[in-house]
């Protein structure tokens, strides 16, 4: 696809113009590794900076080298990645390493058909650590990209039609300099992330606005079109907390499937939310199923809601006590409220360990 050479002069060099004096300065930007770059792709997925910089620097600390990542248990990859969300993305990284120590003697592949042969790495995600990392031309559509563009050439159609996608993927392939092309793959997801926000974008102070057909037609307000949002379910949970003496009873998550491999006080879902507390019956049962046979007195301890992306619930925790410690095989084990703090847990479950830990 080719770009009229006026859409270039309103586009490429304003917005380069702009990202040498307004670009921000992050730890990725000029990394000497391109396993670096890619740590940052992964965690920049549907996470936005300020919440990624710490976690990034732990990450590459406790993780120098591909080998390292490669070579430590998942279990603290995990509980490094506590609270950053999406925890797929981790499990992904740590599968990953080990491939590529496998297949490519520890160092970062640098061929499109290699990258994205890694799991959890798509189209978008290949392009920029290529692009950046290794100075090829790839297109990149991420979230930030393909709202600068949507507005820019005012597509008033649903981006994610693959008729439009394709689309934008030509567009963004064109637009693309030769020369120096991650400086600029740099420069329109800074601007898509600082100025052409999803909400209340700041127009005035944008280096596009002169070429923008959003900002002639004053519809950046609405573009990118959205695709409607089915109704998130709301579903109501119940965890126990079983306690013996200064021992608490925990369960490892299936490794696959919603937050797999993380820790948690065993739970179950036990229909639609409902704004009433769980049956004594229901409490009874699910004492009895879940934690060890035990079916002694439970009381309810607190409330939690939690929303994730596809459903929100309301979590109710009951604890109670065991005289007796029932063995405990996988995936329960009984751990020491002192060391639960070592274990990874989901957003909602740490709630809960910060009430039982000093």
């Amino acid at each position: 696809m080719k770009i009229d050479p006026k859409i270039q002069s309103h586009f490429t060099r304003p917005l380069i113009r702009w990202y040498r004096s307004a670009g921000r300065d992050l730890p990725w930007r000029n990394a000497a590794s391109p396993y670096a770059v890619w740590v940052s792709e992964i965690m920049l997925q549907q996470t936005q900076v300020a919440t990624v910089l710490p976690y990034y620097h732990r990450f590459l600390s406790t993780f120098p080298t591909i080998q390292t990542l490669a070579d430590t248990p998942l279990e603290k990859v995990l509980k490094l990645w506590q609270g950053l969300g999406y925890y797929a993305r981790a499990r992904h990284l740590h599968r990953a390493a080990q491939a590529i120590v496998r297949q490519h003697g520890g160092e970062m592949p640098s061929t499109f058909e290699e990258i994205m042969a890694l799991p959890g790495v798509g189209r978008s995600t290949a392009g920029a650590i290529l692009t950046i990392a290794f100075g090829q031309r790839h297109p990149i559509l991420d979230g930030n990209v393909r709202r600068v563009l949507c507005r820019f050439f005012a597509i008033q159609s649903n981006p994610r039609e693959k008729k439009i996608e394709n689309q934008l993927w030509a567009i963004s392939e064109a637009l693309l300099p030769r020369k120096d092309p991650g400086f600029f793959l740099q420069a329109i997801m800074d601007l898509g992330a600082t100025l052409c926000k999803p909400k209340a974008p700041d127009c005035p102070i944008c280096p596009l606005k002169a070429g923008c057909g959003a900002y002639q037609k004053g519809l950046q307000a609405l573009l990118p079109l959205k695709t409607p949002r089915k109704k998130v379910p709301h579903y109501d949970v119940i965890a126990g907390v079983l306690l013996y003496r200064d021992q608490v009873l925990v369960r490892r998550r299936p490794l696959k499937g919603l937050l797999a491999g993380l820790w948690e006080f065993p739970e179950q879902r036990i229909g639609p939310a409902s704004a009433q507390l769980p049956s004594e019956k229901t409490c009874t049962t699910f004492f009895k199923k879940e934690l060890n046979g035990h079916s002694g007195p439970s009381k309810h301890w607190m409330s939690l809601k939690h929303a994730f992306t596809h459903f929100h619930m309301t979590l109710y925790i009951y604890k109670s006590r065991t005289i007796k410690k029932e063995k405990s095989a996988a995936p329960y084990r009984w751990v020491r409220r002192s060391g639960l703090a070592d274990l990874p847990f989901s957003t909602s479950h740490q709630k809960i360990v910060s009430k039982l830990t000093p």
